[in-house]
């Protein structure tokens, strides 16, 4: 059968928590406490990885590494980044509950996608025991997919490694990579879905790379709207994204245009936008 079987989804900044404010607040604030002043967008760069990839990432900008020797007299090294991740995941953990709220149109999309007998599977850059907080909780709050992997499924190896994708395909059965669809919001998710051969999509409202609030989002003038909206996508396809959408409620008829595509021979990345 030549059409979608399965979408992938992300979570934080794609199916919940608009903005991807849980983990980023929490990076800032581990380096602030370290004596290091980080930038949002130095921390939202690598959002998407495994955390403990993700602070190693961060220490290893050419500015926060160069802050770092100046502030210890040495560059940072493993110890470091065991110690901020050690700081980091409690206090994730304290707020983690707080970020499960769905994105707006994530509830009726997923509805649509079940009508369409699709399977919904998921991955995510949080670990197994941050999951035992989110997935309760999104679920409290009307959100399930079929499946989710966390890199601690995977040998703690998370995005962009394509490992956590194979793993939803061969839990929900999924019979080949190009009748699948990956939907996150992070480079590291559009990167996820490019090593993994299947479809990548970036959603852009609500994404950690547009980096805004929906309170922010909604107060922006409507210029001001389109001009980050286009940046972010233009992002997510110098990535390697197959397609853009602004928001997950676009995504039904998206799969119609692929599975279309899929019938007529061609598969992803295969294609000019």
């Amino acid at each position: 059968m030549n059409r979608v079987e399965g979408v992938i989804f992300d979570w934080a900044g794609t199916t919940v928590d608009f903005g991807c404010f849980a983990p980023v607040n929490v990076f800032v604030e581990i380096f602030k406490n370290a004596g290091i002043d980080v930038t949002m967008e130095e921390a939202r760069g690598p959002m998407g990885m495994l955390k403990i990839d993700h602070i190693r990432e961060m220490l290893s900008m050419p500015r926060i590494s160069e802050l770092w020797k100046e502030k210890y007299g040495r560059p940072f090294n493993e110890q470091d980044v065991e110690n901020l991740y050690a700081k980091f995941e409690p206090a994730l953990m304290a707020s983690l509950a707080d970020y499960t709220n769905p994105i707006p149109g994530v509830l009726e999309t997923v509805e649509a996608l079940r009508k369409l007998e699709l399977k919904i599977g998921s991955t995510t850059g949080y670990t197994a025991t941050m999951m035992d907080v989110v997935v309760p909780q999104a679920l409290k709050n009307g959100y399930e997919p079929d499946y989710y992997v966390t890199p601690d499924d995977t040998n703690g190896v998370g995005r962009p490694y394509p490992y956590m994708i194979f793993r939803n395909m061969e839990q929900l059965k999924l019979s080949a990579p190009w009748k699948v669809i990956k939907v996150g919001d992070t480079i590291a998710d559009i990167q996820e879905g490019v090593n993994a051969g299947v479809w990548s999509v970036g959603v852009v409202i609500g994404s950690s790379e547009m980096g805004l609030s929906l309170d922010e989002y909604k107060a922006s003038a409507q210029a001001d709207q389109e001009a980050i909206i286009d940046k972010t996508a233009r992002r997510f396809k110098e990535k390697g994204a197959d397609f853009t959408i602004r928001t997950i409620r676009e995504l039904p008829e998206l799969i119609e245009t692929i599975s279309n595509q899929i019938s007529e021979g061609k598969r992803p990345h295969s294609i000019q936008h």
